[in-house]
């Protein structure tokens, strides 16, 4: 048994986390997919009947070869300003090819402008029918044009539309570019294509001649010019060359001379200056120390290396080697050692005399050298000021020159140009050639009418998915058990089936024991053997309620006294004091006593209940429609009435006015011993069945669980528990249900195990 407790705080919980589940998608599809299929295949008829109308398109293509090496003469590319080896190069090429001069040379030459295609098209605009509908609009100025401007403004059309049906495109990684052009007519788009290549090739062939003719013609005038500035400036620089008496060695310049002998001089000067302060240190030396001794005379180095002395020396060292010999062989006394001592007596003196006279004139020396400097410092200064004035005359003179090697230099580039133009003024090479010419082609490319066909239907049939799910979400309805659980948080007791009538036909009252209502019984029993084995047996008194009016609450309430009604005594109540529909249901006259007079004590027991034969369940009306349903609802003889009903019935259902609409629900919730909350499939919003089984949980009402009513079972996906269950497939005649061993099992006179079985 469910406890009231937890049960209403059920609709309290917080939803767990959503995962996606492919599974509702797919069924989701599923639903939807005949009228998405219908959809896309019309959508697909339409398409096939409007591209079956369209105008084919063919389209032509030929090929060029654009040359990046093109055969010439002689090398001019400065001339005419090409170089073939750069990527712009042949961009620019593919973009003259799209230009309007090639459109324009096209037109003319083909007479395009007579061609049907290219007629121009009288379209009146929308403000023009506008106008014509509301002649008070304001209207423009009409424009004046001239013959000419009239002929320019169609030329422009014309072009605009060959350049709309023109396609440049250039093959990846070669020399080629394709020329495609679009026509309704084959012949013509292959004609176009050739003629834009033909007018490309002449137009590039024209316009080389052009520019050569151009620039011999501008570069014979200049070259008579520059040949008088030439002359002129070498003119002027031998004049200037004569007048200064200037002589200009071979790559030296005209100061080359005076420049080796300002570096001879100076050259000069320092080696002079240099001797006389060695040769000045010496005479202070020899002042300082006087001539006595002599070694050290001797061992000055400018003594020391003077021709005499080294002479000396190595006379010297022969006589010092001599007697160092005899010494060896004969003694001091032998006349030839004694021959051998005086000859080195000789050299010393003699060694000892040159170097004094040396000594004696180094002041000559001095002077002497003192002189030479004086002199050549005299020379270098007036070489300095000859050298000063001959290199500004120099910088005139190159001046001078520089003006004549520029002007020779140009003056030989111009007469280079000249006679190359003249050469190669009657060869020109093509910028392209054809690789493959344009053929009329067999098949249009446009419109592809299978293709097209096909892609609207699957665009359509996506499109159609993608609705499907925004319907679906924006469907805020319940379908199945899932939604219930999901959006409510309480357990579905059962469902009823949609139940298919014709037009202005009524569910009649005993539906429930016909053979076509079979299905329909089915359901009702498997809403009561869902209650019975979910609460306590005391649980009596049973309140049907909804949300809003015309859920199916009161048929609801008729069908489940049905049921219960094959396992005991029922008493059926209409508890909606305010809309009764028990009495018209059950053919009982609307004055027959009921529910609001045994309230207000008016009439006896009896005389409020009415027995209905076929189905074996005694039904209570609601009696005289009071002013105070309310008051009388809140008043302890209702509370009595109902514990005297327990008493004598099995089951008491109380079918109870909406809750959303009235606060009757509430009150006569209050007297039962739970509450069924009846929800229309696919029909009643979400906010509102909340706000109903909120009002009850607010109320401490024991909510026993969902009924979903109306189900229609064929939208049923093969994902839901009740699918094929409830198809008439699954009813046979031999389908028997009242039978005495279900009763005892309903009524609870059954063991445990045989209630499981059976909910199972």
């Amino acid at each position: 048994m469910t406890d009231m407790t937890s049960s209403n705080s059920m609709i309290k919980k917080q939803p767990m986390e959503e995962v996606i589940n492919l599974s509702n998608y797919f069924k989701i599809i599923n639903q939807f997919k005949w009228r998405i299929f219908f959809l896309a295949t019309a959508v697909a008829i339409l398409t096939l009947i409007i591209v079956k109308n369209i105008t084919p398109t063919f389209q032509a293509t030929s090929t060029l070869l654009i040359e990046a090496d093109q055969a010439k003469a002689v090398s001019f590319e400065e001339v005419m300003g090409l170089d073939s080896n750069r990527k712009e190069y042949y961009l620019t090429q593919f973009e003259i090819l799209k230009s309007n001069t090639i459109a324009a040379a096209v037109i003319t030459q083909l007479n395009l402008q007579n061609e049907v295609e290219f007629q121009p098209q009288e379209a009146e605009s929308v403000m023009d029918m506008l106008r014509e509908t509301l002649p008070f609009l304001p209207t423009d100025v009409a424009e004046v044009l001239t013959a000419q401007e009239i002929e320019e403004r169609k030329l422009r059309a014309l072009i605009r539309q060959f350049s709309e049906q023109l396609t440049i495109q250039p093959i990846r990684k070669t020399q080629l570019v394709s020329i495609s052009f679009d026509s309704q007519d084959p012949r013509l788009a292959a004609k176009i294509a050739n003629a834009v290549g033909d007018v490309y090739i002449q137009q590039d062939l024209f316009d080389k001649t052009l520019v050569n003719e151009s620039a011999s013609g501008w570069l014979h005038s200049r070259l008579s010019d520059l040949r008088v500035t030439l002359d002129k400036s070498e003119a002027k620089l031998q004049a200037y060359s004569n007048k200064e008496n200037l002589i200009s060695q071979s790559g030296e310049g005209v100061s080359a001379l005076i420049s080796k002998e300002l570096d001879q001089t100076s050259q000069q000067l320092t080696q002079a200056r240099n001797e006389y302060n060695q040769l000045r240190s010496i005479v202070a030396l020899v002042k300082e120390q006087g001539t006595k001794d002599v070694a050290l005379l001797e061992s000055m180095p400018e003594i020391s290396s003077h021709p005499a002395i080294v002479s000396l020396r190595d006379n010297q060292i022969e006589v010092e080697l001599k007697i160092s010999d005899l010494s060896k062989v004969y003694g001091p006394k032998h006349p030839k050692f004694k021959s051998a001592q005086s000859e080195w007596n000789t050299v010393t003196k003699r060694m000892k005399s040159q170097i004094l006279k040396i000594v004696s004139g180094l002041d000559k020396s001095l002077t002497t050298k003192k002189r030479n400097i004086n002199a050549l410092e005299s020379d270098l200064a007036s070489i300095k000021a000859k050298y000063h004035r001959v290199v500004s005359k120099e910088n005139i003179y190159r001046k001078l020159q520089r003006e004549v090697n520029t002007n020779r230099k140009i003056f030989d580039t111009f007469l280079s140009r000249s006679k190359e133009t003249e050469v190669t003024s009657d060869f020109n090479s093509a910028v392209a050639r054809f690789t493959d010419r344009a053929f009329a082609p067999e098949r249009p490319i446009k419109p592809k009418k299978a293709l097209i066909v096909l892609l609207v239907f699957v665009a359509t049939f996506g499109l159609g998915i993608v609705a499907a799910f925004v319907f679906e979400s924006l469907n805020d309805n319940f379908k199945s058990a899932k939604d219930i659980e999901d959006k409510l948080s309480f357990r579905m007791l059962g469902l009823l089936p949609l139940v298919e009538l014709k037009k202005h036909q009524d569910l009649g009252l005993h539906h429930f024991f016909t053979d076509t209502g079979r299905r329909f019984a089915e359901s009702v029993r498997t809403l009561r053997t869902s209650y019975i084995l979910t609460h306590h047996e005391d649980d009596k008194v049973i309140a049907v309620t909804s949300s809003v009016p015309g859920e199916g609450k009161s048929t609801t309430s008729v069908n489940l006294a049905f049921s219960l009604g094959q396992m005991g005594n029922v008493l059926l109540i209409d508890g909606d004091m305010r809309k009764p529909s028990i009495c018209k249901r059950f053919a009982i006259p609307n004055y027959h006593a009921g529910l609001s007079n045994m309230i207000a004590q008016t009439e006896v027991l009896d005389d409020c209940l009415y027995h209905d034969d076929q189905s074996n369940i005694t039904v209570m009306p609601c009696g005289n429609l009071p002013n105070n349903p309310q008051e009388l609802l809140a008043s302890k003889h209702f509370e009595q009435l109902i514990t005297q009903l327990k008493a004598s019935y099995d089951y008491i259902i109380i079918d109870t006015p909406p809750v959303n609409a009235v606060s009757d629900a509430l009150i006569i919730a209050k007297q039962a011993d739970s509450l069924m909350y009846v929800v229309k499939s696919d029909d009643t919003r979400t906010g509102v069945v909340k706000n109903g089984v909120g009002r009850l949980v607010d109320a401490n009402i024991k909510i026993a669980g969902i009924v979903l009513n109306k189900v229609d079972t064929r939208a049923s996906s093969n994902s839901d528990y009740y699918y094929g269950y409830y198809s008439d497939k699954a009813y046979g005649s031999a389908v028997k249900t009242n039978t005495p061993a279900s009763n005892d099992i309903l009524t609870g006179k059954a063991n445990p195990e045989d209630k499981l079985q059976l909910s199972s």
